[in-house]
């Protein structure tokens, strides 16, 4: 395999590492994994809430909001329609406890058995069977145009809540939030599904609170040359609505000449040191003019007693938020964040409630392979904090099952141990049942959910693997019919809800897109999974003629179609393939993080890796390359089959345990004791008899 440490601008590394505070190794991987700017930087050292984008940018969140208190006041009954899937199961949860907080009637229902993805007329016939009037997709919905269109004549209203890609026309639904269409208003497109409901209940808390709706102005003013220079913004539920930027000349112009007239008009207008700056704006517009400005500072200084008496500038000087701007910030810049954190602290309860649900944002990012990138990785950071001392009874019950309770929990123990277990129960045809563990309030009820959870999750495992021994060697065939390009199975005997699992095995074993296909009695059910670098969009596109309904990720989707359509299916897949001219991926070299002398593998390490969590899509964890590394002692180890080599290494201050995975043939062949190894290795903690350790985890080993 092959080694790649890319080059860095040293000037660079030395330029982050002074600007952010942080050691050269730190600022070294960040300028070698090209997260330079600082919009991208802010997200790996901060993991303040203040960092994330504000709901209120989706541009339809204020009639969706309307909506809902609508169906409040009407006392309306509203159903939650999910996912199977894990990120389906926590946002259906997420946003039920919040309707019901909200004093809601709400229900909830998933797909169950053999239903296909996504709304069906089925569910909306018994929904208006019970006179429901609001329908609301989570996970889901973006692709139900006929459904949707069906619920309308029903007298139903739907709102999508979903994340999934967009077709080219929009279902006609009364609100669509979903960062993916094309003017959602949202900045970051890759929330999960749990992850932009969580940003409708962050909107409907705030709309309790008094500034819902409830727009103001922020102002600066200071001495230019000969002039004041006066800045202010409109401001609405947080959003900078518009912004005006005026040079006057004191005696020059009366103030309702001005654009800022206009635009102050019929407005409150806030500002820090009220006294000094209506002296600057009568310095401007004479002593007649009727100025109210309302200070801020009082206030800011009760929450935030380190202010009292700081100016504007020296507030700016310890400013983390200014860190991460493009451009110095304005005065009034400053002010604006001051305010925001002014309001997050105030209705500090609001946004400790938002906190609390990032669990289930975690678990529905890991679970859906969201890239840990943007705003994600502090949704994740903060959920698994919220994990690890989780007080949803059904998940702690769960995590006791599996002896993660006291743990301190990764990435990659959620998407190990939690997630695929959850994501069993819909696999199974049950989804339902993970949605009762959350709810339950019963201890022997909880139990029992737990046991039957673990218990599909084992037959889901022993069906993948039946169905894996039975597929393989078609799977091998048509690898070969498609020149390495290509998998593509179809058969009766595969379960809709394992087709998913079966894909994702063939993409990692043959390292090209998979489709695994069930043949069902009426219908054929397919899931797709793709390798880096080639969507699976465009490949739906031009099948979709022959589809019932499909949708999806870039790397991810499924669909299903008319048993009499899959003859033109078989036929279509090649002539799709040679249009869109896939190259199978080729295996991708080790790319290094950073080379360290022997000298600087010491347990302090764990302090660099631990500060680039969380990894998963897209952040993988740190690569180190260390040279000439003694082997102390090794031994084979493994459950069933000694399979995997265990070693000791040696640099001569500290000895490290190693594990080389699957690797067992190659002791006394090439590896032997006394050895010296150039090793590529991940750094972790091991958690084995309630005794933590550090240990490496060795990718690739050179002589």
């Amino acid at each position: 395999m092959e080694w790649v440490k890319r080059d860095t601008d040293s000037t660079l590394v030395r330029e982050i590492s002074s600007h952010y505070g942080i050691d050269l190794l730190m600022a070294s991987i960040f300028v070698r994994r090209g997260i330079v700017d600082p919009a991208d930087i802010k997200f790996y050292l901060e993991d303040d809430l203040r960092f994330l984008h504000n709901p209120f940018l989706f541009s339809s969140l204020e009639d969706l909001i309307d909506r809902i208190y609508a169906a409040k006041e009407e006392e309306e009954r509203v159903l939650v329609f999910g996912d199977r899937d894990v990120d389906g199961i926590t946002a259906t949860v997420l946003l039920v406890s919040a309707l019901k907080e909200f004093g809601i009637s709400v229900s909830w229902a998933l797909p169950a058995g053999n239903d296909p993805y996504g709304l069906t007329k089925q569910v909306v016939d018994r929904f208006h069977e019970v006179g429901g009037t609001l329908l609301i997709t989570v996970d889901c919905g973006i692709s139900n145009h006929e459904e949707i269109r069906y619920a309308a004549t029903k007298g139903i209203d739907t709102i999508v809540i979903d994340h999934h890609n967009p077709q080219e026309t929009l279902p006609e639904a009364v609100v669509i939030i979903n960062p993916k269409i094309n003017d959602s208003g949202y900045p970051y497109r890759d929330l999960c599904g749990c992850g932009v409901v969580s940003k409708v209940v962050w909107a409907l808390r705030f709309s309790s609170t008094e500034l819902y709706n409830h727009p103001l102005c922020l102002l600066c003013a200071w001495p230019g040359n000969d002039s004041v220079v006066i800045e202010a913004v409109k401001l609405q539920n947080l959003v900078i609505q518009d912004r005006i930027l005026e040079n006057l000349i004191p005696g020059m112009v009366k103030l309702d000449n001005t654009r800022l007239f206009s635009f102050l008009n019929n407005c409150e207008v806030l500002t820090y040191n009220s006294s000094e700056q209506t002296k600057l704006l009568r310095q401007v517009f004479g002593n007649k003019v009727d100025i109210n400005l309302i200070d801020l500072a009082p206030a800011l200084e009760k929450y935030f007693p380190s202010l009292a008496g700081l100016s504007l500038l020296k507030i700016r000087e310890k400013s983390r938020i200014a860190k991460y701007s493009e451009t110095l910030p304005t005065e009034l810049d400053v002010l604006v964040n001051l305010f925001t954190s002014y309001y997050f602290k105030k209705h500090e309860k609001v946004f400790h409630r938002y906190l609390e649900d990032l669990d289930l944002v975690a678990l529905g990012t890991i679970a859906d392979l969201m890239p840990l990138k943007n705003e994600n990785r502090i949704l994740v950071k903060q959920g698994i904090q919220v994990l690890n001392s989780t007080k949803r009874k059904g998940l702690k019950e769960l995590m006791i099952k599996q002896n993660l309770l006291g743990n301190r929990l990764s990435t990659v123990d959620i998407g190990w141990q939690i997630t695929p277990v959850l994501n069993a129960t819909g696999r199974m045809g049950v989804p339902e049942r993970a949605v009762e563990l959350f709810f339950s309030e019963d201890d022997a009820d909880r139990e029992r959910l737990v046991e039957t959870i673990l218990g599909l999750n084992r037959d889901r495992k022993k069906l993948g693997d039946e169905l894996w021994e039975k597929i393989f060697p078609k799977a091998k065939k048509s690898a070969a019919d498609f020149q390495g390009k290509f998998v593509f199975i179809a058969d009766s005997s595969i379960q809709r809800g394992v087709t998913g699992i079966l894909a994702s095995r063939l993409v990692n074993y043959f390292n090209s897109p998979a489709l695994v296909v069930a043949l069902l009695e009426d219908k054929g059910v397919g899931s797709m999974r793709t390798v880096k670098g080639i969507p699976v969009g465009k490949f739906l596109e031009l099948c979709s003629d022959l589809f019932l309904d499909y949708g999806g990720h870039d790397s991810a989707a499924g669909f299903s179609f008319s048993l009499e359509k899959f003859k033109d299916l078989e036929k279509r897949i090649p002539e799709v393939l040679e249009s869109l001219d896939w190259v199978k991926a080729l295996e991708e070299p080790l790319e290094i993080d950073a080379e360290l002398p022997l000298d600087y593998l010491t347990p302090d390490l764990i302090n660099i890796v631990e500060k680039f969590e969380p990894y998963g899509e897209e952040s993988q964890p740190l690569l180190f390359l260390v040279k000439g590394i003694r082997i102390d002692s090794l031994d084979l180890v493994g459950k069933t089959e000694k399979q995997h080599v265990k070693m000791l290494l040696d640099t001569g201050k500290y000895k490290w345990p190693a594990l080389y995975w699957n690797q067992a043939e190659r002791v006394n062949r090439d590896l032997f004791a006394g050895d010296t190894l150039d090793i590529v290795f991940r750094l972790g903690r091991n958690y084995f008899q309630n005794k933590e350790t550090l240990q490496l985890t060795l990718v690739d080993v050179k002589k």
